[in-house]
């Protein structure tokens, strides 16, 4: 079962997910939304697609810009689809 963990508190947890440039991404409805806020950024690979961010927020705590994910992946990175990677400090503990 992977994790994902920041400020003490399992923001994603799940034994199906994605691994893509050693990226643990969790489908969308395994991760908690309650700590996440929408990001204004974005940013462009070149082979996966234009990604979308979220700050997570535990506590009062902010951490701007910790999650992503492809709305409208590319098709070399379809299995990205409806799901979120952390980073910026969130813990990922693998499967």
């Amino acid at each position: 079962m992977a994790k994902a963990i920041w400020n003490g508190q399992t923001i994603a947890e799940s034994d199906k997910v994605e691994t893509v440039e050693g990226n643990i991404y969790f489908p969308e409805e395994t991760v908690n939304r309650a700590f996440l806020r929408p990001s204004s950024t974005s940013s462009n690979c070149p082979w996966k697609g234009m990604a979308r961010y979220y700050t997570v927020l535990v506590d009062g705590q902010e951490n701007p810009d910790a999650a992503w994910y492809y709305p409208n992946p590319k098709s070399a990175a379809k299995t990205v689809k409806h799901h979120v990677a952390f980073w910026r400090g969130v813990e990922i503990i693998p499967s």
